[in-house]
């Protein structure tokens, strides 16, 4: 498996915000919800993530409740490569 860095998983949501004009703060700790980052935003970066590596990601839902900052999403998606 070709795994992703955490700066490389940035780079693509970043990609994923910038389609509907919106930007990616340098601050981790932003709020996804101020940023405008929905759930439908992270299955775009979560297919994204797949493409670059050639992997399925196998995640459920109880494991995205979790998720409210920018960097959950990139801890979480880090965590998904390594299983």
């Amino acid at each position: 498996m070709n795994e992703l860095s955490r700066a490389q998983i940035r780079d693509l949501m970043d990609q994923v915000l910038k389609n509907q004009d919106k930007e990616l703060p340098d601050d981790d700790s932003a709020q996804l919800r101020e940023i405008g980052f929905r759930s439908l935003d992270f299955s775009e970066l979560a297919l994204r993530v797949e493409d670059e590596t050639g992997e399925e990601l196998n995640f459920d839902a109880p494991g995205l409740r979790r998720i409210a900052t920018v960097s959950d999403v990139l801890d979480f998606l880090v965590e998904l490569q390594q299983q």
